[in-house]
């Protein structure tokens, strides 16, 4: 992770002096569709491009959705809905343990427990569904789905959203891995000097790039599909930032910040640092610029050039850049999709 810091800080000028084109038009991304050349059948890419009614489907996502976005292409390609394509893919992640930014196996709190943020929403009713920390429950992305549906609210939280799980029989798990225990012991072992823990010493050469990998490498994962009917849907889940303070909530389940859908312009979506998200209304103005004529990957980038610009304290480098990064991944009503990144090298 160090390595990674100090290679990322030689590449960026003073956020005061920010261009355009220092952002990324980035390539890390997974997507599906009939758009750029790519050709889709119902398993993924390479086939010819099925034709369906007046629109071709697409499903864009961050980079560990390559599953997800195949998955909702397949539900899109036989007719379903958007959102119900979306919310399939993303629980992909979800079962994945592997993916400790999401779901089963994701990254506890500071305390060691296990918190999901998750939010949908559907361009057709323009209706939205959210729920934030909960806990015990895998799918944290159809708890909202349910959310929107069956209630007249938007945002569930804590043990109210556990409550509203278990009422609609979602079973509760131990979502706290071995290998999430695991980086979670590392990082209280060491996290200071001071406190009252203490590391074997022939442990400290085996974890550390371990738990490096894990915190840098995990991100969310952001889902936004364009169906066979014109219509746009979107979810974004994870287990938010490792070893978080217990009740953080991140940019993900929050509507118009981790996610935003607009069935007119285009839906859009983020991984990476909420905090700067939820202060910039970010997935919202991706939307917006879509809706004023820009492009999916120019309309991030402007996004990206605004977040830039407005953090001014706290996510900084002494030197004044940004010692964070987000990541956009949007779709627009044509079926066009982009995505843009404040730092290079991100994976998601």
């Amino acid at each position: 992770m160090l390595s990674k810091y100090v290679k990322e800080k030689t590449m960026f000028r003073s956020a005061t002096t920010w261009k355009r084109r220092d952002f990324l038009r980035t390539g890390i991304v997974a997507a599906t569709g009939s758009m750029l050349g790519l050709k889709v059948t119902k398993g993924g890419v390479g086939a010819p491009a099925i034709k369906t009614n007046t629109f071709q489907p697409v499903a864009i996502s961050s980079g560990n959705g390559l599953a997800a976005t195949e998955k909702a292409m397949e539900i899109v390609l036989n007719g379903g809905d958007c959102l119900d394509a979306a919310v399939a893919g993303v629980k992909i992640q979800e079962d994945d343990p592997e993916d400790t930014s999401v779901g089963y196996g994701g990254l506890p709190n500071e305390r060691g427990v296990v918190q999901l943020d998750a939010s949908v929403m559907h361009g057709p009713t323009h209706r939205a569904g959210a729920v934030g920390a909960l806990e015990n429950i895998r799918y944290a992305s159809e708890v909202a789905k349910i959310i929107m549906e069956r209630t007249k609210r938007v945002f569930l939280v804590g043990k109210g959203a556990l409550e509203f799980a278990r009422m609609h029989g979602f079973k509760e798990e131990n979502l706290l891995t071995e290998q999430a225990r695991t980086l979670w012991q590392y990082w209280i072992e060491n996290r200071s000097k001071f406190d009252d823990y203490m590391t074997p010493t022939e442990s400290l050469d085996d974890i550390p790039e371990q738990l490096r990998y894990f915190i840098d490498t995990g991100g969310t994962i952001n889902l936004n599909v364009l169906d066979t009917h014109g219509n746009l849907g979107g979810c974004t889940t994870t287990s938010g930032l490792a070893f978080k303070i217990p009740g953080r909530i991140g940019d993900s389940p929050i509507i118009g910040a981790g996610l935003y859908v607009d069935n007119e312009f285009g839906a859009a979506g983020s991984t990476g640092l909420g905090e700067v998200n939820m202060q910039t209304c970010a997935s919202f103005l991706v939307v917006e610029e879509m809706g004023r004529g820009k492009t999916p990957t120019d309309a991030c980038m402007a996004v990206c050039q605004r977040i830039v610009e407005r953090t001014k304290v706290g996510y900084l480098w002494r030197n004044g850049r940004p010692a964070f990064n987000v990541n956009f991944y949007a779709i627009n009503k044509r079926g066009e999709f982009g995505c843009a990144s404040v730092l290079s090298g991100s994976q998601y």
